[in-house]
This record gives C-alpha cells, sequence and structure tokens, in this order.
C-alpha cells in the first residue's frame, strides 16, 4: 500500500511539471509573437512644387557715387553751409571761399574786353576809310593791307580778352563749392578761416560725399560656381549673368529671411588669379536709406532655372558614410533604400534632385526602427501634417 501510495504522489508531480512547462512554452511563444510585430512607422509622399534654388554669397555695399570735395580756386574758406553726416541734393552749396578777389579779377577781365572791343570799332574805322580812299588812289595799297592787319589783331586781342573773363568768372564761380551729386556728406576737414589750396592734384580735401539711392552690392563668386554658370548657359537651362539681370535677394545681419529685393548688373571681365574668384555686383533701391556704404550682407543669387522639385524633410535622409538615402515602403510593406542626390534647403525641407519619384512612400519618422527587407505597419500622414522626425 505505501509503494502504491509513493507511486502515485510520483504521478501527480510529473504531470504538474509537465503542466508548467506547457505554460511556459505558451507563454514564451506569445512574447515572441509579440517581439517580431511589424514596427510601425510614419510615412509620406514627397512634396511637389515649383522649386527655384539660390546660391548664397556674401559681400558690401558700395555706393554710385563717391565724390571727394576739394577747392578748385584757393582763398580762405569764410563758411560751411551743412551740418556733419547731412543728407544733401545735387547742386546743394556746401563751402563758400572769399570771393572778392576773384571778384575784382573778373571786374579787370571785363575792362579788358570793352577795352579790346573800343580797339576793334577803330580799327573798323580806319579800314573802312583807307578802303574810301583807295577807290580814289588816294592811298596805296599797302595801307589798306595794314589797316586790315590792325582790324585783324584787334579782334584777336578781343577774343583773347573775353577768354580771360570767362576765366575769371569761372573762377569765381568756383569759390561757392556745391555738391556734384545727392548723397550723405561726411564732415568737414577744414575749418571757416583757413587757407585752402585749389586747381592742383594737392587741391586740400574738405569732406567727401557717398550717393544713397539707389546703391550697389558687391560681391566674389568662386570660379567653380561661375563655370557651372557658364554650362547652365550653354545647355539652354539658366540665361548668362550677363545677358540677363537676375534676380537677387538679400537678408541684413540679425534678419530672419531674405526680404530685400534687387538684381544683379554687373560681372567682371576677368577672374582675379589670386583668389579665383571673379566679382559680381547687384543693385537695390535705397529709398529709405536703409543701406549704408560698407554694411555687411548676405545674397541670395538664382542658381538654375525653375522646376518641379520633390521635397523631404531631413529627418527621412539616412546616411552611409558618403552615401544619402532614404527609407521607401512598397506595396507589400516592406521597406527598401533608394540612394538620392540632395540639393538646399528651401521652406524647411530638404530638395531631393534624384532618387525619388512623387509616388514613392517614403519613411519620415521610425527611421531607427526598421532595416531593409523587413516589414512595417505604416502610418501615411502628409509632410507639414506629421511631426516632422518624431518617433511614433
Amino acid at each position: 500500500m505505501k509503494r502504491q501510495d509513493a507511486r502515485g504522489r510520483t504521478a501527480g508531480v510529473g504531470l504538474a511539471v509537465m503542466l508548467l512547462a506547457l505554460a511556459g512554452c505558451g507563454q514564451s511563444n506569445q512574447e515572441n509573437g509579440a517581439a517580431q510585430a511589424a514596427p510601425q512607422v510614419v510615412v509620406s509622399h514627397p512634396v511637389q512644387k515649383k522649386v527655384r534654388e539660390w546660391d548664397e554669397y556674401t559681400g558690401r555695399f558700395a555706393a554710385l557715387d563717391e565724390v571727394e570735395i576739394r577747392a578748385r580756386v584757393s582763398g580762405y574758406l569764410t563758411a560751411i553751409h551743412f551740418k556733419d553726416g547731412d543728407t544733401v541734393l545735387k547742386g546743394d552749396l556746401l563751402f563758400v571761399i572769399d570771393p572778392r578777389p576773384y571778384q575784382a579779377a573778373l571786374d579787370a577781365a571785363r575792362a579788358q574786353v570793352a577795352q579790346a572791343k573800343s580797339q576793334v570799332t577803330l580799327a573798323q574805322r580806319e579800314l573802312d576809310r583807307a578802303s574810301d580812299l583807295r577807290r580814289t588812289q588816294a592811298v596805296s595799297q599797302s595801307v589798306l593791307d595794314t589797316r586790315s592787319q590792325q582790324l585783324q589783331a584787334a579782334q584777336a586781342a578781343l577774343m583773347a580778352a573775353e577768354a580771360d573773363a570767362r576765366a575769371a568768372a569761372l573762377n569765381l564761380e568756383f569759390t561757392e563749392i556745391r555738391s556734384p551729386v545727392s548723397g550723405r556728406v561726411s564732415n568737414h576737414r577744414v575749418s571757416i578761416g583757413n587757407l585752402v589750396g585749389g586747381g592742383s592734384a594737392e587741391s586740400t580735401l574738405l569732406t567727401t560725399i557717398v550717393s544713397l539711392d539707389p546703391i550697389h552690392f558687391y560681391f566674389d563668386a568662386d570660379q567653380a560656381s561661375y563655370l557651372r554658370y557658364q554650362r547652365l548657359n550653354q545647355a539652354g537651362d539658366r540665361p548668362s549673368n550677363r545677358d540677363l539681370a537676375h534676380e537677387v535677394e538679400l537678408a541684413l545681419p540679425g534678419e530672419n529671411g531674405f526680404v530685400h529685393k534687387g538684381r544683379l548688373d554687373f560681372v567682371d571681365n576677368r577672374i582675379d588669379p589670386s583668389t579665383g574668384t571673379i566679382r559680381l555686383r547687384a543693385i537695390f533701391e535705397n529709398g529709405d536709406n536703409g543701406f549704408t556704404p560698407g554694411l555687411f550682407g548676405r545674397l541670395h543669387l538664382v542658381g538654375r532655372a525653375d522646376y518641379d522639385g520633390l521635397l523631404v524633410p531631413d529627418s527621412a535622409i539616412g546616411t552611409d558614410q558618403n552615401r544619402r538615402f532614404v527609407m521607401v515602403v512598397d506595396g507589400d510593406n516592406k521597406v527598401g533604400t533608394r540612394p538620392v542626390t540632395l540639393g538646399p534647403v528651401i521652406d524647411g525641407l530638404r530638395v531631393v534632385r534624384e532618387g525619388l519619384q512623387a509616388k514613392d512612400r517614403i519613411i519620415t519618422a521610425g527611421l531607427m526602427r526598421v532595416r531593409p527587407g523587413a516589414t512595417v505597419t505604416p502610418v501615411e500622414k502628409p509632410i507639414g501634417v506629421a511631426d516632422r522626425g518624431a518617433q511614433p
């Protein structure tokens, strides 16, 4: 009896162990099934839109006209008719040099003109009398010739006197120094009462003026960009910078976005051999005087002709050494990779130049959870609605 009871207890223990083992296997299979469930990812179609690519350059503003105001006649400075830093118009009076010596010189020159005119009148009358007498043979031909030569000499003297008078009038006019351009004047370099020299290369510098509206912006493009523009022009994809005043955009330091619009108006005739760059220039309206010569800025120049492009968020782009790729989900919800050629960022999205089609479903979130060939559970959301770069 005792042996039978022992055997019964042994059989019961074995049955319990088997049940526990079966229960454990069932739980393990459930866990493995859960682990092998397809991961969820966000997929989107690339954004299709008209794309304009910009090349970015840095440069500085420069005035169209920058003039050194120098004296053209010598004398003592008697008046200054502007405040340092004023905005002046073309023709505004800036400085006055003592005009009295030049007024006296003009008066003397005009007196010489009057005297020369009287000599011409006298010579003409004598020639007329000699002509009348010659007709009656009262004077010789040599006398008539002499009278004619005297008239010509008097007329030449009158012309010289009139020229001297015009020069004297110019010198008197130069005592009032006026602005040759509209713009902003610098500070005066000479104070009232000082003697200034004029009329030579060493004439006294009185101040400077720079024009403000419109204003130029100079920048340098590297030779690789210059050659790319040339090839695009030859292929008919982008007109040459020399043939078309391309639109440009500009941003000042501290500004968000390129809000200032201008146009290209000059390309230099050679590449600088010391820097490998070529100088370009744009022109901007500056009616509010917001731009100042010497001011730094960033400029966008059209890099290529507008085209229909595909754009994706940067969070959808993977990197394998030097290769860029995106992961796409096919009709069977399997993951594959597509190598892509990228362009610039436009409106927060990256341009994909090659490697994608508009119908492709790309993984925009959950990229780190999948591998090529894996099956996924896609959740479709348009780009811009899905949380870019977020994991589901």
